[in-house]
């Protein structure tokens, strides 16, 4: 046992066990859903239908009030929560019994549905049964985990003992199976594409790297799914879409976890204009199925995300907020030296950079970001506009990227072009190698497609209004609680 686990409770579990009874039993109740008791349960002044009756409840039992001959207690379910009584005369022979019971333990519930003298809506126990014993206390009171470190690495109790976690998780449940809804009705086909790759590619991002033992050879988790969901559409599958689980080795931030859920989706005879109305009215419509309203309010602000959003060019926005044109690369590198940013080694990279350090404050939206330089897009469609640029666009809320669309590159010649031209750079974020089998793909002729991926988190964020990524996800990236407090020691050597 952990030193979570109290001795009296353990004592309580070791005296059920010495007369004959389960902390544990092998079964549970059939129970009722509480939010429903709570429907049927009407008002004081107009009892509901299912006052007088008899119900089941089932949940995590919460602080008991003893006295005497009556005990009060919350008991939480998924739905809700209600409070049950516990009457000496209604319970005679479970009575003597009732100091085993400890805040945390679930039980199942059975009683009639009626109210207290004071108007709460009340099961009136005629039965209690454990369900389980919790070893462990929890939070003290109703103020749930106030660590934040604490929230996160004990989620399990974070979903029922802070208020309002819980609600984040079911609404991100539900923005999940509305994208799918929305999208199937638009006539996409979900697709499952692999996690496992030969090649990182898709994105430029620093991959994680493991060993298939069978065939001897390194594969990457994916950085995205991009290129084999556009190797279906030159299969013929015209409107794809995949929910997918992403691994990028990078930093941890209140925007960034390592491993994150990105919407990307691919429609044949579209352009990058036709995945800006997919964007913007996918998001009011989960706004509206999640909040019942396109305002939202996030990091203090409200925004309204009702379509259609505005459009901006990257190259406007960087002239009026960098104060040069984004391919001036003497004025391009003193702005950055002005800005103390650090030289990657690649000037693109480094445009990119002031770009983020001067515009994306400024870019509260909903707002979309149009039209990419060549270089820092190399899976997109040129302009045949302005051949330096691409028909590309990013979204952001708040300063935040959501989401990045373009009209795909489908030349292979150009592909093949561009993805050497990646490899020949040595970034790390970079892919290592030519992805050959994909200019292969190209070659028997993809059609005109457009693209979009969306991050599931960050939209997540937006719509539940939670400051960091880590709010919206069950369980984060943390370090091991044992490097975590060998960090903490003041000799200790650094993590590596």
């Amino acid at each position: 046992m952990t030193d979570l686990a109290h001795p009296d409770r353990l004592a309580k579990a070791r005296a059920m066990r010495a007369r004959g009874q389960d902390p544990f039993p092998p079964r549970g109740v059939v129970a009722e859903p509480i939010a429903g008791l709570i429907a049927g349960g009407g008002t004081v002044e107009a009892p509901g239908p299912r006052v007088g009756h008899k119900v089941t409840i089932a949940g995590r039992l919460g602080a008991l009030r003893d006295f005497g001959k009556l005990i009060f207690a919350p008991v939480k379910d998924v739905t809700g929560t209600l409070q049950i009584a516990l009457k000496r005369d209604a319970l005679e022979a479970w009575w003597p019994l009732r100091k085993e019971l400890d805040a945390g333990d679930l039980v199942g519930v059975t009683g009639e549905l009626g109210r207290t003298q004071k108007g709460e809506l009340t099961i009136w126990a005629s039965e209690i049964k454990l369900l389980t014993k919790s070893y462990a206390p929890p939070p003290e009171k109703w103020h749930g985990l106030v660590d934040v470190e604490a929230r996160y690495r004990h989620r399990y109790v974070d979903l029922w003992a802070s208020d309002g976690v819980l609600e984040v998780f079911k609404k991100r449940s539900k923005i999940v199976s509305e994208v799918r809804r929305f999208l199937e009705a638009q006539g996409y086909l979900e697709v499952e594409t692999p996690v496992l790759h030969p090649i990182a590619g898709g994105a430029t991002a620093r991959p994680f790297i493991t060993h298939h033992n069978a065939l001897d050879c390194d594969f990457y988790l994916r950085i995205a799914p991009e290129l084999y969901l556009k190797r279906c559409i030159v299969g013929g599958l015209e409107r794809v879409f995949e929910i997918a689980r992403n691994f990028r080795n990078e930093g941890i931030s209140t925007r960034h976890n390592p491993e994150f859920s990105m919407l990307e989706l691919y429609e044949a005879q579209a352009d990058y204009r036709r995945m800006m109305e997919i964007a913007e009215t996918l998001l009011e419509h989960l706004a509206r199925a999640v909040n019942g309203t396109t305002k939202v309010t996030f990091r203090g602000t409200e925004y309204d995300v009702k379509a259609p959003f505005p459009r901006e060019r990257y190259t406007e926005l960087f002239r009026r907020h960098a104060a040069c044109e984004f391919d001036d690369e003497p004025a391009v590198r003193a702005k950055a030296r002005e800005l103390g940013l650090k030289d990657p080694g690649s000037y693109w990279k480094l445009m990119n950079d002031v770009f983020e350090a001067t515009v994306e404050e400024h870019l509260t939206g909903p707002i979309f970001v149009t039209d990419y330089p060549v270089q820092i897009s190399p899976l997109a469609k040129q302009s045949p506009d302005d051949p330096r640029l691409t028909e590309r666009f990013e979204l952001f809320i708040a300063g935040m990227e959501l989401g990045n669309a373009f009209s795909e590159l489908n030349d292979p010649e150009e592909q093949e072009r561009r993805f050497r031209e990646q490899v020949a750079t040595k970034d790390p974020e970079a892919p290592g190698e030519v992805d050959v089998d994909y200019v292969q793909a190209l070659e028997y002729g993809m059609p005109p497609t457009a693209g979009l991926g969306l991050g599931i988190d960050r939209i997540v964020m937006v719509l539940t209004n939670q400051d960091s990524i880590r709010d919206v996800l069950l369980f984060p990236a943390l370090r091991p609680i044992a490097k975590e407090a060998a960090a903490q020691e003041p000799n200790a050597p650094k993590a590596t």
